[in-house]
Order: C-alpha cells, then sequence, then structure tokens
C-alpha cells in the first residue's frame, strides 16, 4: 500500500513546516489524549453538529464532499427529422439530426460513466463516536461502525463506502478533502478497522514527522506508538 505522505526521491532534507503539518501535530495530540484518557481535559471544541449522550467532539475543521457517481444513466432524447422539399435540403436536415442525436449519444454515454463528483463544501466535526459534514442538501452523519471501507487516499482526503440509509441501502463512496483526514481515519481504523494495513504500516503520517516537529522545536506526543501498542506507553 502506498504512503500517500511518501516525498519525491530528490526531496532535500530542509525543514519545512506546512499549514497540514500543524493539523498533524494537532492529530497526534488529539490521539494521545484518547489513549491516555485525557479528552475531558481538553478545551470543549463549539460544533453544530448533533452529538449523542457521551459523545465529544474532537476536532471541526473545512472540508470539501465527493462522492463516487454517474451524472446520468445513458439515455438521451433521439431527435427524428421529417424533411421536405429539395434533396439538398433533405439531406442535410437528416444529417444535421444524425450529428446532434450522435452528440446526445456520447454525452449520455459520458454522463453514464462514474467519477468523483463534487457535492459541495461545509464544515467537519469528528467525534469520539462518528463524522457529521455539514451541508444543506448533502450532509453526512456517520458512525465509525457503519463504515464498509476506509483509507487515506491523499495527505488530505479521507475515502469512505457506507451503506446510504437515504438512497434505499444503495452503497455509496465519498471523499472527505479536509486538513483533518489523518484523524478522520485514525479514528476510524481504530474502532472498525484496527488491523487496517495502513494503520499497522505507520501510512497515516509521514515517515519523518516526529524528526521534523522536534526540529522546529515542537515535539509531538507518541501517537503512532500509542496507536500500534493500544495505548501501553511502555511497550
Amino acid at each position: 500500500m502506498t504512503n500517500p505522505f511518501a516525498p519525491p526521491p530528490d526531496n532535500e532534507r530542509v525543514v519545512r513546516w506546512s499549514q497540514l503539518d500543524e493539523y498533524l501535530w494537532h492529530t497526534c495530540d488529539i490521539i494521545a489524549d484518547l489513549f491516555e484518557g485525557r479528552l475531558a481535559q481538553r478545551p470543549l471544541v463549539a460544533t453544530v453538529a448533533r452529538l449523542e449522550p457521551g459523545d465529544r467532539a474532537l476536532a471541526v475543521g473545512p472540508a470539501q464532499r465527493l462522492t463516487w457517481r454517474a451524472l446520468g444513466d445513458g439515455s438521451y432524447s433521439h431527435q427524428s427529422v421529417v424533411a421536405f422539399g429539395q434533396p439538398a435540403f433533405v439531406i442535410g436536415s437528416m444529417l444535421g439530426a444524425a450529428i446532434g442525436n450522435s452528440a446526445r449519444r456520447r454525452a449520455a454515454a459520458d454522463d453514464a460513466t462514474p467519477r468523483w463528483v463534487s457535492d459541495g463544501s461545509g464544515e467537519v466535526t469528528i467525534t469520539t463516536k462518528k463524522i457529521y459534514f455539514g451541508h444543506p442538501q448533502n450532509w453526512l452523519d456517520l458512525s465509525w461502525g457503519g463504515l464498509d471501507s476506509i483509507d487515506l487516499v491523499a495527505p488530505e482526503v479521507f475515502q469512505t463506502s457506507f451503506q446510504n440509509t437515504n438512497a434505499n441501502g444503495r452503497q455509496t463512496t465519498v471523499q472527505l478533502r479536509t486538513p483533518w483526514a489523518s484523524l478522520l481515519f485514525v479514528l476510524a481504523a481504530i474502532t472498525a478497522f484496527p488491523a487496517h494495513p495502513r494503520l499497522l504500516g505507520r501510512g497515516w503520517l509521514p515517515p519523518d514527522f516526529e524528526e521534523r516537529c522536534a526540529a522546529i522545536g515542537r515535539p509531538c506526543r507518541p501517537a503512532v506508538h500509542l496507536v500500534l501498542n493500544r495505548g501501553d506507553a511502555g511497550s
């Protein structure tokens, strides 16, 4: 399984700190508090998401939702032409109709091909129990246990599939593009996919992240170690 954080081969050994690194640093801090039983000591996070009793918002941030789906079903309106008059006019009319039908047929076939479709931007709330994506039409409210698959397909892209109860149980695959993608992945994995190869292979964090944190004077907490050893700091 490829590591989305892997640097290019000619990457210079220069310590850089990006906005994503800031989110990853806080991700490690949240995960460490989770495993060490310190979540109650963290400041409350304001959110518009509805929380169940005992649940707690851990992070809130920007996100874009994309869904793997087709734009159409392959159908199109076939135009029939009946022309009278001079042969040139009749032939031209029939040729124009044929070209139009061909273009509509190609467009319909293209629309029937699944692709990633943007469903809008909103705010994602990550809790101890679920993902909540706020949007007027394309909202999400998914518990970790309700996910059928998960992955971190890019440093800021969390992907999951689930049975969509709002679409007659149809399997739905979505991506959330957010700087909190690694936090989404780890919380889902430790809850419902504890043997996920990306979790066990530490592929949710850049391999040199702890080293870079130390180099700029901001050591991060041992989240990777705690995840692999299920919270046993002494292992």
